[in-house]
């Protein structure tokens, strides 16, 4: 179960000076008022598609998938995202129910704000509502580049470009925990989970990587960028 905790502090939240350092000190007071942290444990659902709107979320830490369900039941994986980023919020001003489902990967914490009051500090203040607009905005352009980045590639060029991207983008090592399932993989990258431990295996077998349980080693990084170019 999620663990709801008192408001938390803004004065010296990180996320202030991503979107709400355009907001003077008596709408920073009003925002803690509105404001409360939640956690969440791996594998637990932060949203589901369906659901009504009711709050402005973001990603304080840990780690979140972005997905949604097909008709046969089966995951369609979005995208994978850390802390600062807004994938809870891409229908807030334009739908009144959630389009796709976020769970954590990770233990995570999200804080979230009453909707109402985003909307009237949106409409109050046009720095802010700018600002937020631009961050939602490039979180979108992301999803949709790296979208089009996997479908160009093939397998081997898939799996490789998910492997930078966690060792690039979302731990910054070389060495990491994957905090996903091989399934979870294929079905971010459009690939079967066969082909996907096939790959892996492959790449240990050829030194690009060594893998001990879910610790990954990227040991050649240069040939890794090859292969997910060239795929």
């Amino acid at each position: 179960m999620s663990d709801k905790k008192k408001p938390c502090i803004c004065e010296n939240c990180e996320f202030r000076d991503v979107v709400f350092a355009y907001l003077d000190e008596k709408s920073i007071e009003q925002l803690c008022e509105h404001k409360e942290e939640e956690s969440f444990r791996k594998g637990e659902i932060i949203n589901h598609e369906g659901e009504k709107i009711t709050n402005f979320k973001y990603l304080k830490s840990g780690l979140v998938k972005l997905y949604r369900r097909t008709l046969n039941g089966d995951e369609q994986v979005i995208t994978i995202t850390r802390p600062f980023e807004f994938v809870s919020n891409m229908s807030i001003f334009s739908e009144e129910r959630y389009q796709y489902s976020v769970s954590a990967l990770e233990d995570s914490v999200v804080c979230t704000v009453d909707l109402t009051f985003i909307k009237e500090l949106f409409l109050n203040n046009g720095h802010f509502a700018m600002g937020l607009l631009t961050k939602i905005s490039m979180i979108n352009d992301k999803i949709i580049r790296q979208t089009l980045d996997i479908r160009q590639k093939n397998l081997i060029g898939r799996v490789a470009f998910v492997l930078l991207y966690f060792t690039d983008d979302i731990y910054n090592s070389r060495v990491f925990d994957l905090p996903v399932s091989r399934k979870e993989i294929a079905d971010y990258i459009g690939m079967s989970t066969a082909n996907v431990i096939r790959t892996l295996s492959d790449f240990k077998k050829e030194g690009i990587i060594r893998i001990f349980g879910k610790t990954i080693e990227v040991v050649d990084l240069q040939r890794l960028e090859i292969i997910s170019r060239r795929g």
